[in-house]
């Protein structure tokens, strides 16, 4: 099944093309570019080249293939949601080990991203519980790899964007968990060096961290926002049965442009510090209030209007001290960024993906309008991540220029080196690997 359509990332970002669903993925030819799940990639990773606009669309493959219960171990095809996966494994008390903000998006997804979570800083990221792939490269063969077969392959594919191969099924191991119920702690936190010494202190002692803060502010409110702490809930705390899924609103269109100016979500994020009251809040709460709040609102892109928005998520090194993350923060203030959504998270190790986004230190996420100085405004906060010694994450961007990502990624050089052995002739690109990294058109 195919159908010409407009391709586009989350964001908004995209061109005219195919989209060539099947539910046997190899019966699918191999000049197809590039896989393409969901579609919840912000920026243009999943959008085809302008040269070739056709991708393989996995969500009909979505077959769970084995799963053993003693293990937690189980193989699917690579368009499986993270919903259905939900759906199918709380009441049995299973759960993926990392999940992303948003459970639509497929497991072929959350590989070619390799997705972290609020536990990052205990259990990295989605690619370091994978334990095999099933592939097809640029050539058409069918290939295997895990860490010990074909390990250059696996570990370029965590994280490689989908520019390694098209990902066909994914063997990885679920998580146990004691109850289906999560327990959260919020804290409203009045300025930035005492929430990062709150989020310092949370990342010891809870598996599950983020703050949102409040990113107009400056002065002594710089950064004020709200902590959230959280893990499972035991069996004796927990409600006896299972949480059901909340109605979902929707944002019927998209809303005009001056909705998202500085003065609207100056006043939406004071209104929501404001309400956080009392200063601490405990209790249970579902896992998807905690995991995917977002997720509450159908099409909730559309609040920015017909030019779409981008997000910018950069991890700060450790050994930038906490002062990069308020340089971070003046830098954005100074220039006028509204962005409504700005999260901080605690990253622990670097995983094992050759182009994996985390490192130890700090996470910073925003979402911004796409207006006419967007990109100068990305321009300048990835200087400032350059400088730091930080790098941005693939998923979420569309208007990182290639030389600057190359200044962030020492590592490309080991990964295109692998690309070239699998790939030498570039049959598998997007529209994100055409600006990023210069392939054909």
């Amino acid at each position: 099944m195919s159908g010409t359509t407009r391709i586009v990332g989350w964001g908004g970002v995209g061109a005219i093309g195919e989209e060539r669903l099947s539910e046997d993925l190899l019966s699918v030819s191999q000049a197809v570019p590039l896989s393409r799940g969901l579609g919840r990639s912000y920026g243009d990773s999943a959008v085809p080249p302008p040269s070739q606009p056709v991708v393989l669309g996995t969500m009909l493959a979505d077959r769970i293939l084995s799963f053993d219960a003693d293990s937690g171990v189980l193989c699917a095809e690579a368009g499986l949601s993270l919903y259905e996966l939900n759906r199918l494994f709380l009441p049995r008390r299973f759960f993926v080990p990392v999940t992303p903000g948003t459970q639509f998006v497929t497991l072929g997804g959350m590989v070619a991203s390799d997705v972290h979570g609020k536990n990052h800083h205990v259990a990295g990221c989605f690619g370091e519980h994978v334990l095999h792939l099933r592939m097809r490269v640029g050539d058409g063969r069918v290939v295997d790899c895990s860490p010990t077969e074909n390990a250059d392959l696996f570990r370029a594919t965590i994280g490689g964007m989908g520019l390694t191969g098209h990902i066909l099924e994914v063997t990885f191991r679920m998580a146990k968990i004691p109850s289906c119920w999560i327990y959260q702690e919020t804290e409203r936190v009045p300025d930035l060096d005492s929430l990062l010494a709150a989020l310092g202190k949370a990342a010891h002692e809870w598996p599950m961290t983020v703050a949102w803060i409040d990113c107009l502010q400056s002065g002594s409110a710089m950064g004020r926002g709200i902590l959230y702490r959280g893990r499972w809930a035991t069996a004796a705390e927990a409600p006896k049965h299972p949480p059901s899924s909340k109605l979902r609103l929707m944002v019927p269109f998209q809303f005009p442009s001056w909705a998202m100016g500085e003065q609207s979500v100056r006043l939406f994020n004071a209104a929501l510090y404001h309400s956080h009251v009392p200063r601490v809040k405990k209790g249970i709460v579902s896992p998807e209030e905690f995991f995917y709040p977002l997720d509450a609102i159908r099409h909730w892109n559309r609040i920015y209007g017909k030019e779409g928005f981008t997000q910018h998520q950069a991890v700060l090194p450790a050994s930038a001290g906490r002062g990069a993350v308020r340089r971070f923060l003046e830098l954005l203030t100074a220039q006028g960024g509204a962005s409504f959504l700005c999260v901080l998270k605690d990253c622990g190790a670097q995983g094992s993906g050759m182009l994996s986004f985390p490192m130890p230190g700090t996470s910073i996420a925003l979402d911004l309008a796409l207006r006419d100085r967007t990109q100068e405004h990305i321009d300048r906060l990835n200087e400032l991540v350059i400088r730091e010694g930080g790098r941005i994450y693939l998923t979420k961007d569309a208007l990182t220029r290639p030389e600057d990502f190359a200044k962030m990624e020492p590592r490309l050089t080991d990964w295109k080196r692998v690309r070239d052995k699998w790939d030498p002739e570039r049959r598998l690109r997007s529209a994100q690997s055409v600006r990023l990294l210069g392939d054909k058109p």
